[in-house]
């Protein structure tokens, strides 16, 4: 039987030149996609730091991790609009069952 619901692991960095306002916004935003057909546990904000290499001739990044519960097609609507946002520099979605 296939399973209903996940819990999954995203981890995003955004631009360290954002506003602390847009950077809230952002966030918001991707909570929001998920809690329309899921249930986010947690929201941890690492801040600004260092990037093991450049990005976009950035060495600073902001890190956010959020823990969900969701069915299996939010990751891929949340990694859809992960792509396509501006002031993403990377993301990465895992799923912590298996």
């Amino acid at each position: 039987m296939a399973k209903i619901n996940a819990n999954y692991e995203a981890l995003y960095i955004l631009d360290p030149s954002l506003s602390e306002e847009q950077i809230a916004a952002l966030v918001a935003r991707f909570q929001s996609v998920v809690e329309a057909n899921g249930t986010v546990s947690e929201v941890n904000e690492w801040g600004k730091r260092r990037l093991a290499y450049p990005i976009n001739d950035l060495m600073e990044g902001y890190y956010v991790l959020m823990t969900f519960n969701a069915a299996a097609a939010i990751p891929a609507e949340l990694d859809r609009i992960f792509r396509i946002t501006d002031g993403v520099m990377r993301s990465l979605i895992v799923c912590k069952d298996q």
